[in-house]
């Protein structure tokens, strides 16, 4: 009996409270350099950017301009000249049924202080 108590591993116990998340209104990018110069723009499909900009438009009272400018601050002045930024770079099925030249997103990212290494010797 108490087996069919149990809840099923696939089965979400607030189901009842399921909510659809909130589609951001624009997409957020990178612009890359490589070792050679080649230019690339890589999406960012990371949560948290978008938490990010939820969080900036409700302290801006909706105002998507100044939202947009909080997130690129953050993103642009603070985690790629502030930081030792490293991108962690997945795929998705749509790119790759589209042959894309470059398939691959930042699905997240990690920010880690810059720490400069003394002298060996």
């Amino acid at each position: 009996m108490a087996k069919l108590q149990q809840l099923n591993i696939f089965e979400n116990a607030t189901a009842d409270k399921f909510e659809v998340v909130r589609k951001l209104p624009y997409k957020f990018s990178y612009k890359l350099t490589d070792n050679q110069g080649k230019e690339s723009r890589m999406m960012i499909e990371d949560w948290e950017i978008g938490q990010l900009y939820w969080k900036c438009f409700v302290r801006h009272e909706g105002d998507e301009v100044k939202a947009v400018k909080d997130v690129r601050t953050k993103y642009f002045n603070d985690f790629a000249k502030t930081k030792d930024l490293h991108l962690f770079l997945g795929t998705t099925f749509k790119f790759h049924l589209r042959n894309a030249h470059n398939p691959f997103i930042i699905i997240g990212t990690f920010q880690p202080k810059i720490i400069t290494q003394g002298s060996l010797f």
